[in-house]
């Protein structure tokens, strides 16, 4: 790589990596470790064909996403599964009731299978359509419809209270589920 090269490479590095960071710790199940291993293993292999990349982030996000494929797909798992006391609730306060959604979310998140947490990030996080995230899978879409379908349904087990994340989709819930119906006398 020439001194052009790696002044663009270095600039791309200090713009995006935190962006790029908070996908790989999420498809990572919440671990920051295992999503900076991520990271720096994807930037390694960009650095390395860095002149021929036309769209360096969606080339190295591309690289994420293999990457974390391939760990699901090991028969084995290095990794243990930490489960974390819940926080004391206070009920007077939004911002601690907004924390604790996030770690119940996390803890939830950490909870489901790589596969399912990666589909989910793909999905929600990174708001790819279902055609994309199959291509990027190497699977088909129906797969990912029902692999989305699973995750929430087993979300929904591990963590019922995120069910209250606020009164829109409370709303939107009770519109839908309520639909006029005729009585007749």
């Amino acid at each position: 790589m020439d001194a052009e090269g790696l002044e663009g490479f270095r600039d791309f590095v200090d713009n995006r990596s935190s962006a790029l960071l908070r996908t790989a710790v999420l498809l990572s199940g919440g671990d920051r470790y295992a999503g900076e291993d991520l990271l720096q293993n994807a930037l390694a292999k960009a650095a390395g064909r860095w002149e021929r990349i036309d769209e360096p982030e969606a080339y190295v996000r591309q690289i994420l996403y293999r990457q974390q494929v391939s760990r699901w797909r090991l028969k084995w798992r290095r990794r243990e599964l930490t489960v974390a006391e819940p926080p004391e609730t206070r009920a007077d306060t939004d911002a601690s009731s907004a924390a604790e959604l996030r770690v119940v979310m996390r803890e939830a998140l950490s909870r489901l299978t790589a596969h399912q947490r990666t589909v989910l990030v793909l999905r929600y996080f990174e708001d790819l359509p279902e055609a994309d995230v199959a291509r990027l899978l190497g699977c088909s879409v129906g797969t990912v419809r029902s692999t989305t379908h699973r995750s929430l349904a087993r979300l929904r087990v591990l963590a019922p209270e995120l069910a209250a994340l606020g009164p829109a989709d409370a709303e939107f819930r009770s519109s839908r589920d309520h639909s006029p119906v005729e009585v007749r006398p």
